[in-house]
């Protein structure tokens, strides 16, 4: 579970960082 939430942290991270350079 914990590597389950950490991915998902980790995803969330990328995903709105790659938001962040188009927006």
């Amino acid at each position: 579970m914990k590597i389950d939430v950490i991915g998902l942290g980790y995803v969330g991270l990328v995903a709105s960082a790659c938001l962040a350079e188009e927006g």
